[in-house]
């Protein structure tokens, strides 16, 4: 529930909310359709967002362009490194 109400969702809902409102009744002209344009593409990377941040809370791999991936790469690292040293304080035993 928590990304359905994400501030990168409700920014597109509510853009895309205003940009109806203001071409309703205006003709259709390049620079409207240029705005729902612009909107379809800040609604899918607030959706693809949203889409990463359940992934990587979940554990699943994320892509290599999110944000998110990152964080990710550093925390297996550090896993890593710690299954490493479990290792060795094993067999030093």
């Amino acid at each position: 529930m928590r990304y359905l109400f994400s501030t990168g969702l409700i920014g597109a809902i509510t853009a895309g909310v205003s940009l109806l409102r203001g071409t309703r009744e205006a003709p259709i002209t390049w620079r409207a359709v240029l705005a729902w344009v612009s909107w379809g593409i800040t609604l899918a990377l607030a959706v693809g967002a949203a889409i990463d941040m359940r992934r990587e809370s979940h554990g699943v791999p994320v892509a290599d362009d999110s944000p998110l991936a990152a964080k990710q790469s550093k925390r297996a690292k550090k896993e890593i490194k710690r299954t490493e040293k479990q290792l060795k304080a094993a067999q030093k035993r």
